[in-house]
């Protein structure tokens, strides 16, 4: 099995992200292609620095012939004080600022003037541009859901609907190049593992260094991570060390969401290619890289593709069949794998049900705090399996009654299951007014044919 493993010990950003890409062996014509597909009048630079002694790749995106991320900040010489100040505007809720550089963003005033500027784009606007893209489904479908996490972040932390925040930071040409070209690099490494082993590469991520001491950002100074950061990181293992800087940026927090790691100590792997992504400082206290290391799972279990689930259970006497049944509807939409009822007897003969919620480690706090506030128990029971799984994939088939998709269980490219989706059946049954058995088998026959 083709593993990749994320060694964030000095933090992620999307232009740390792609140059460890490179640097690990992706052909930067990949990265090219797709920036050139997106019409931002935006290029892609890759050159070798050196970071506290470290080879590594820095990933550098121009608008027009311009460093696109220099121009996040614009200075502006006030006449009562001498310091620089930058444009920020009132008309839609700002998003957090991306923390590359050093450069000052510590005090945003308000005003109107006739210089050009730009108001940030909305989620509408950059889901827009990426599907209008002709980029690979997978690609588009990665890099949209990326910002629909900085979305979604962004709305909590504003309180206001996700349509309405306009990217600022985030929205701008570089944060837009780092996602969509890093979803263009993860599924290359996607595409070539099953190539090459007829299985999907397993990414692994180490605990995230957050860095520390202070940021300024457009709603003041806040401790790292910043709000947005902060809320994407929810959840996920991260610690602070070494540097009183912010070292995880919203579009490296974003990335890490979306591409859902495991996360921990290195798996035992053979390690065939190693890449170091530069960050844009150059501290002397620490490297200032992200490191990736690409090759074969050392285990010999490694082809049943098994990972670590954490198991959240809590018996209920007291409640409900009602809410019980919201409870457990509402906990997949929380981000559970599965969720199970079953029926039990309890002390003092009471009938009860047995709440059963599988869920990524990640995910575990904040559906343990779901369960407290959402039932009667007092407690929840923890614990960890691991779970051995197919490799699945969706096929679509065309039966006369419209395309239906086939999910397909697979280990070392053989199938093993092939089921239709059982949404796809039911809307065209009601559709076509046939039995709904009757469409799962003519999709099951066009599937064999």
């Amino acid at each position: 099995m083709r593993i990749a493993y994320l060694d964030c010990f000095a933090g992620i950003s999307g232009d740390m992200f792609l140059g460890a890409l490179v640097d690990a062996g992706l052909d930067p014509r990949i990265f090219h292609e797709t920036v050139a597909t997106l019409n931002l009048n935006a290029t892609l630079k890759f050159e070798k620095v050196d970071r506290s002694g470290i080879s590594a790749t820095k990933a550098n995106v121009y608008e027009g012939g311009n460093l696109a991320e220099a121009a996040h900040v614009h200075p502006h010489q006030d006449d009562s004080s001498n310091h620089q100040q930058t444009h920020t505007h009132q008309h839609h809720p700002k998003t957090q600022h991306l923390h590359k550089t050093d450069a000052p963003h510590a005090h945003p005033h308000d005003h109107e003037h006739a210089s050009e500027h730009t108001h940030g784009r909305s989620l509408t606007v950059i889901r827009d541009l990426i599907n209008a893209a002709p980029l690979a489904p997978a690609v588009k479908q990665t890099a949209i859901h990326a910002f629909e996490l900085l979305g979604t972040s962004e709305a909590k932390i504003h309180n206001v609907p996700i349509e309405k925040i306009h990217f600022h930071e985030v929205g701008a040409v570089d944060a837009i190049v780092d996602i969509v070209a890093a979803s263009a690099g993860i599924h290359a490494i996607e595409n070539q593992a099953r190539i090459e082993t007829g299985s999907p590469v397993k990414w692994f991520c180490s605990p995230l260094n957050v860095g520390g001491g202070m940021v300024d950002c457009a709603h003041g100074r806040f401790p790292v991570p910043a709000p947005a950061t902060a809320d994407l990181l929810r959840g996920l293992p991260t610690y602070s060390a070494h540097i009183e800087k912010e070292l995880v940026t919203p579009t490296g927090a974003a990335l890490i969401r979306a591409l859902a790691p495991t996360f921990g100590p290195q798996p035992a792997m053979r390690v065939q290619h190693i890449g170091y992504g530069a960050g844009t400082r150059n501290p002397k206290e620490l490297p200032n890289v992200l490191r990736l290391s690409l090759g074969e799972s050392d285990d010999a279990t490694a082809s049943l593709n098994t990972d670590t689930v954490t198991i959240l259970e809590t018996a209920l006497d007291d409640l409900s069949p009602q809410i019980i049944s919201y409870v457990a509807e509402k906990a997949l939409a929380e981000g559970a794998l599965d969720v199970m009822l079953t029926p039990v007897i309890m002390k003092k003969g009471r009938p009860g049900t047995l709440l059963t919620i599988l869920c990524n480690p990640s995910d575990s706090s904040a559906l343990q705090q779901f369960i407290l506030r959402e039932t009667s128990t007092l407690g929840v029971r923890i614990h960890q399996e691991q779970r051995s799984c197919l490799d699945r994939a969706h096929t679509t088939v065309v039966t006369p009654y419209g395309e239906i998709r086939i999910k397909l269980g697979s280990r070392n490219g053989e199938v093993f299951n092939a089921a239709p989706e059982f949404e796809d059946c039911r809307t065209a049954a009601a559709k076509h007014n046939v039995p709904l058995k009757l469409v799962q088998q003519a999709a099951i026959a066009a599937y064999r044919q």
